[in-house]
């Protein structure tokens, strides 16, 4: 089985043009070992679609289907386009979570970033959990996939590999949720780090960005119709949501190396 391995903004995933196997969750364990395997945040399967330009199908790195990621996305725009699949500069993608529409931005016959329409986010108002002997204020935000945001002072203190986790398996979300902790640094700049479900900590969250901006607006940190800069660990998200919560998200996507699997 030859992959490709890509990432959108150190979001990494191995990407393979078929069919999902029979024994994808054991596949996507083993390549994802970042010692023993290929190492990645989960593996990205397209193929083609009957409703759509593609469908692509996404897995984590313990085996779990995640149903939209947004960093994945924006590599699949990238793979298809350049390995010569389609030579549309504006795609849909068949996804868990409905179709998305793709923008393509071409620099010398390459996609060098993906605008995605990303949909309508949903948010609750903010709620209050209990994560060990501690209450934590959070915002539950879907975004194709749930998400759970809360507003720090300082990012570089958040208990991200702790706290993480705990929220992940919280019984306040049985199906898992993602977690983003979020500093504030203006009307139009966030700092977030993320701890991804199925995943952990990654460098960068698509889905994820899109959910702190929309709980930012919520909670009057961000307005409307305005392009907001998520700084990651892995770098910038472009992330604009207009009044009636549609979604935009502008990013990178990148090749790392192509592979090959010998059983």
């Amino acid at each position: 089985m030859r992959f490709t391995k890509m990432h959108g903004l150190g979001n990494d995933y191995l990407y393979v043009y078929g069919e999902v196997p029979e024994n994808i969750a054991d596949l996507s364990i083993k390549l994802s070992e970042r010692h023993f395997g290929a190492g990645s945040d989960g593996m990205i399967y397209i193929s083609p679609s009957n409703v759509a330009d593609f469908k692509m199908r996404i897995f984590n790195a313990d085996g779990s289907e995640a149903k939209m990621c947004g960093n994945g996305i924006r590599c699949v725009g990238k793979y298809v386009y350049d390995k010569g699949y389609t030579d549309k500069k504006r795609l849909t993608v068949e996804t868990l979570s409905g179709i998305k529409t793709l923008d393509l931005e071409i620099l010398g016959g390459k996609v060098k970033s993906v605008t995605v329409d990303m949909g309508k986010a949903v948010y609750d108002k903010p709620a209050e959990i209990s994560v060990g002997d501690k209450k934590v204020t959070l915002t539950p935000v879907s975004v194709g996939n749930p998400h759970a945001v809360i507003f720090v002072e300082d990012i570089e203190k958040a208990p991200l590999m702790t706290m993480g986790p705990e929220i992940e398996h919280s019984d306040a979300f049985p199906g898992g949720v993602n977690v983003e902790f979020v500093q504030v640094l203006s009307p139009d700049k966030l700092r977030m780090r993320v701890w991804e479900r199925g995943s952990g900590v990654t460098m960068a969250c698509g889905t994820g960005a899109c959910a702190s901006v929309m709980a930012a607006i919520a909670g009057s940190y961000c307005l409307y119709n305005t392009l907001v800069s998520v700084i990651l660990d892995g770098g910038i998200l472009k992330i604009k949501i207009s009044p009636d919560n549609s979604v935009q998200m502008t990013g990178p996507a990148e090749f790392v190396y192509e592979g090959e699997t010998i059983e």
